[in-house]
């Protein structure tokens, strides 16, 4: 088989090179720093425009599609509640769907260069739309399909199952959107908290307009579906526009190992016997040294790639010289290559290694800020939030807290895309400071028998900030990292703000529970509990007589006595 003309530049070991492939040099070189107009290392000078921000709309419906089916589960927490009263249903569906979410963002890590893209995406979204299915009908309107303990357990597995899909789906949509301009990944992000305003109006409007719960959680869940088919329909026809193939395309230009193998060869070494590597460790991306002419070597066939091209080693003034990069040709008919799969492997793994510790040692600021920042967020969301009791409000309480969470992040989210100099020490600091949150909220809700805090103002205006600061802290440093990092890293590092982003959620959705503890257990009837000890204290005369000591079948009878007495008097 003939192969291709390959230009390999042989130059000194301490010079860096540069890539000829017939004649002309390999790959995108360009100046390394930021471009303000497209958001990072070596963008291109005139990409494709997007339409009336067509693209940007299309991609806030990808935000939508990727979180609104979890929301869904906990925006019905009202409903939830009854059907499984006295257990910690909320709790329990936060903790499933963060832990798998957590597992599914590691494996997403690991296989971002092995399966496609697009495939990881509806993937995410078909398996979303089976179990939003499977729920609507089995649990919400055939609610006896199942005794009630399996039931319960079928929920936290279906799911467990959306979290699989959907945070698989969402790391690929952060390291999708990181290869474009970074206004389109606060298009995502924008798109995560208006899921959480969809659904909460949709909670709301449904509620309102149907008293029996059934019909409306099962109306409710409907239109959820709805919702994610349309966002699934937009991102395929998305996905084959011009605007989103370039960007592609140009961040993937240097990844492409079908035509660029790397190998590093030493003097003595046989070049069947080589291992592949990323490249020299002293290169840069994007930097060119032009070589002196007499020093382009230029081979027809791999067979005539010497062994070395060092120069009389007796001459000490000589320079000694390395083949650093060689380029494999195409073979007609298909693809040669004298390595076997387990080089070919080792290989990869180094380099995925390689490339995340470079990426982490630029990023990690963002990384730490991100993880806090959603730390914060559920010690407090769902969990705590729906513990907050209102006897005015009822069952709408925990539905009311959570629209106002999700309205506020909305508002955060769009206050991200404001143009503002944000500092790395700014956004750690800002995202340390929320932890304060915490015992404050706690103070709204403990002890369940007469919070610290009582009344329905202060929880809400917690709930408030906690939405504002979420929607501005959980976005900025998502949007700036990927601006930080080289073209070839930017989905990489898309994947591994994810990444941080689970591992905050993982240990704040772990701390709830502890926070839950200190509650202590859930009240059958908060406000009918909270009336009696009212009653107690307001009504009942001061015996030195402990009310301990009043035998239980007299004291409703004495505490109504005591009540119409009262009243009596008060009447006179």
């Amino acid at each position: 088989m003939e192969w291709e003309q390959l230009q390999v530049q042989v130059l000194p070991v301490s010079t860096a090179i540069v890539i000829m492939m017939n004649g002309e040099p390999y790959g995108r070189f360009g100046d390394d720093d930021d471009d303000d107009d497209h958001d990072g290392p070596g963008r291109h000078s005139s990409p494709p425009r997007d339409p009336g921000n067509l693209i940007y709309l299309a991609l806030v419906l990808a935000g939508v599609g990727f979180l609104l089916p979890y929301n869904s589960f906990t925006i019905a927490v009202d409903y939830f509640q009854e059907r499984y009263p006295g257990t910690t249903i909320v709790f329990d569906i936060s903790i499933v769907y963060i832990f798998v979410a957590f597992g599914a963002v590691l494996l997403n890590n690991l296989v971002v260069e092995l399966v496609p893209l697009n495939v990881r995406i509806i993937f995410g979204y078909v398996v979303s739309l089976l179990m939003l299915i499977f729920v609507s009908f089995f649990e919400i309107w055939w609610p006896d399909t199942f005794p009630t303990n399996l039931s319960y357990k079928i929920t936290l597995f279906s799911v467990s199952i959306v979290a699989l899909g959907c945070t698989v789906q969402q790391s690929s949509f952060y390291g999708y959107t990181s290869m474009l301009p970074k206004r389109y990944t606060q298009a995502v992000m924008t798109g995560e908290s208006t899921a959480g305003l969809i659904i909460s109006g949709n909670r709301i409007l449904t509620k309102l307009l149907l008293d029996d719960q059934r019909t409306n959680t099962m109306i409710f869940f409907v239109i959820s579906i709805a919702f994610v088919i349309l966002c699934l329909i937009t991102h395929i026809a998305v996905q084959r526009t011009t605007f989103i193939q370039f960007y592609l395309n140009l961040c993937r230009t240097s990844e492409n190992t079908d035509d660029l193998k790397r190998i590093t060869l030493q003097p003595s070494e046989d070049a069947n016997l080589v291992d592949l590597c990323a490249g020299s460790a002293g290169s840069s991306y994007g930097g060119t040294v032009t070589p002196p002419s007499d020093s382009t070597a230029t081979f027809h066939s791999a067979a005539t790639l010497p062994v070395s091209a060092s120069v009389d080693p007796v001459d000490s003034q000589a320079p000694s010289y390395r083949v650093e990069h060689v380029i494999m040709g195409r073979v007609r008919g298909g693809y040669m290559s004298t390595y076997t799969t387990s080089i070919r492997l080792w290989a990869a793994v180094k380099r995925g290694v390689v490339a995340r510790w470079q990426v982490g040692r630029n990023v990690w600021q963002y990384m730490l800020s991100i993880a806090l920042a959603y730390f914060v967020t559920l010690c407090l969301y769902p969990g705590i939030e729906t513990e907050v009791v209102s006897c005015y409000l009822h069952s709408w309480m925990p539905v009311v807290m959570m629209a106002i969470f999700n309205l506020f992040d909305f508002i955060g989210k769009i206050l991200a895309s404001v143009p503002y100099d944000w500092t790395r020490r700014q956004l750690v600091g800002g995202s340390v400071a929320r932890v304060l949150l915490v015992p404050l909220m706690m103070l709204c809700a403990a002890p369940r028998q007469s919070p610290i805090v009582p009344g329905e103002m202060t929880p809400f205006l917690l709930s408030g900030l906690l939405g504002l600061t979420n929607g501005v802290l959980g976005s900025v440093p998502m949007i700036l990292a990927p601006t930080k990092v080289q073209d070839e890293h930017r989905e990489l590092t898309g994947n591994i703000m994810t990444l941080s982003y689970y591992v905050g959620l993982t240990l704040g959705a772990s701390v709830a529970y502890g926070l839950d503890s200190i509650l202590g257990p859930p009240l059958p009837h908060p406000c009918s509990d909270k009336l009696q000890v009212s009653i107690q204290h307001s009504f009942l005369p001061k015996p030195t007589l402990g009310l301990s000591s009043v035998p239980t079948h007299i004291l409703p009878s004495l505490l109504s006595q005591q009540l119409l007495h009262n009243i009596t008097d008060t009447s006179g």
